[in-house]
């Protein structure tokens, strides 16, 4: 498993990058919130001119977070039930954190997920954001200020490439990234 850098958190610039970039590069990344997550093991990307993004017919009201600087949370509510956290890129582009190994706050995600199956907790985009504690107020947040801490991996992590998951459009598009050997993903 990668290990928490005692150095400095992920800088805001770490996601002024194209999205294919910063979703593999966040592979292996822990993520906490107020102290509960663990290490990012699954991740999708989406751009502007990718016809599955919130962002392709343009800014409205509820993505406007992702038209803004990145390094900033976008949380959204998926088929009005489950909570998704993105992490914003160049504009109109994010990063959906799909799945994360549980490291920190395991007592704290049993109770939110009410489960005690370690690989329930954190996989998928809804159970993550539920077991951390995550919804709307977090849209357009800081990802480099409290409660969000970023944690960069100390070790390379080898990755594997796919098709995204969960969508009707632009599914040929390989942009969904899992942890090699991981048991975490969403599926």
């Amino acid at each position: 498993m990668p290990l928490i850098d005692e150095g400095p958190q992920l800088p805001a610039d770490f996601f002024a990058r194209d999205v294919e970039t910063v979703a593999r590069a966040l592979i292996g990344v822990t993520l906490l919130v107020d102290g509960v997550g663990g290490v990012i093991v699954e991740t999708e990307a989406y751009d502007a001119n990718d016809p599955a993004s919130h962002c392709y017919r343009g800014r409205t009201s509820r993505n406007a977070s992702m038209f803004g600087p990145p390094g900033r949370a976008y949380v959204y509510r998926s088929y009005g039930i489950h909570w998704c956290l993105n992490f914003v890129c160049l504009p109109a582009s994010g990063v959906l954190i799909r799945a994360l190994e549980p490291t920190a706050g395991l007592d704290q995600m049993a109770e939110r997920r009410g489960t005690a199956d370690l690989r329930r907790f954190c996989a998928g985009p809804g159970r993550l954001c539920q077991a951390l504690g995550i919804g709307g107020r977090y849209d357009g947040h800081s990802l480099n200020q409290p409660p969000f801490e970023l944690w960069p991996c100390t070790r390379p992590a080898s990755i594997s490439a796919g098709p995204r998951i969960g969508i009707s459009v632009g599914v040929e598009t390989p942009w969904r990234f899992c942890l090699e050997g991981s048991s975490f993903p969403s599926r």
